[in-house]
């Protein structure tokens, strides 16, 4: 068979040291199963929040540590977002892979101070960009001296509050000669709502999942958390973690038989 896709996924955003380690321990035990490689996705502070009063996390630092322990006690590699340059090198001592916010995907310093923690870089699309002009983006990286890029697709603005994805994106960037990942949750936000929190549409996550593993993305990024209803960030388009599972076993199938 193929190598398997690889899966990214966690909760949006870090909001307890126990929390982290349950969703980490129930994904890492069923990625294990099915032979998926995997990275705990963690966001130690939100930075973009639609509101002021929104949640930005539990403190940098306490953040953080939870990712270092995560990635310790199970033996695999954290993802986390940096907003600012001066935020690269911080993080980079304690995760593996440092993720770039699509609205800030042209941001060069944050690129550039990205790269030059020799860690692995994954950038996100803009919303406002076409595949193609990821290349920019990704040459940044590489003329910083890190050839260690990925790309997400997280789906393009369509109209003032919608997202849509564009599923020719996926080859379109894997041309550009780096691995490409499919968001399978942020691509179903549902931005700027009248209420200042971001919408979604959580019940089509398996439908786009599905597409992009057909269309042959190298992997997937999903957020999950045991209930959304209650997260403290992007409840409304995280997948519950008790459908993690059965969703995965699915795209695994799909994938074999590619």
């Amino acid at each position: 068979m193929e190598e398997n896709f690889f899966l990214m996924a966690g909760p949006c955003v870090i909001e307890g040291e126990e929390m982290a380690l349950r969703i980490a321990e129930r994904c890492a035990n069923m990625t294990s199963r099915l032979s998926i490689p995997y990275i705990f996705k963690g966001s130690y502070r939100k930075a973009n929040r639609s509101r002021l009063d929104s949640f930005t996390g539990i403190g940098d630092e306490k953040a953080l540590k939870i990712l270092r322990k995560v990635a310790e006690t199970f033996q695999i590699p954290v993802v986390t977002d940096i907003h600012e340059a001066a935020e690269a090198a911080i993080a980079a001592e304690y995760v593996d892979v440092l993720q770039i916010p699509a609205f800030l995907c042209r941001q060069t310093d944050l690129l550039v101070a990205a790269a030059k923690t020799g860690k692995i870089v994954n950038i996100k699309k803009g919303q406002f960009l076409s595949p193609q002009a990821m290349k920019y983006a990704a040459q940044k990286v590489v003329e910083a001296g890190n050839k260690n890029v990925m790309l997400t697709e997280r789906g393009t603005t369509f109209g003032y509050q919608d997202l849509i994805i564009d599923y020719r994106g996926i080859p379109q960037m894997q041309a550009l000669g780096f691995p490409v990942v499919l968001d399978a949750t942020h691509s179903l936000q549902q931005p700027n709502q009248t209420s200042g929190v971001t919408g979604g549409l959580p019940q089509l996550i398996e439908t786009v999942a599905k597409a992009g593993i057909a269309v042959g993305v190298d992997g997937l990024f999903v957020e999950t958390h045991e209930n959304p209803s209650v997260a403290k960030s992007d409840g409304a388009n995280m997948l519950q973690l008790d459908l993690l599972e059965p969703l995965l076993e699915k795209l695994v199938r799909i994938r074999a038989a590619l």
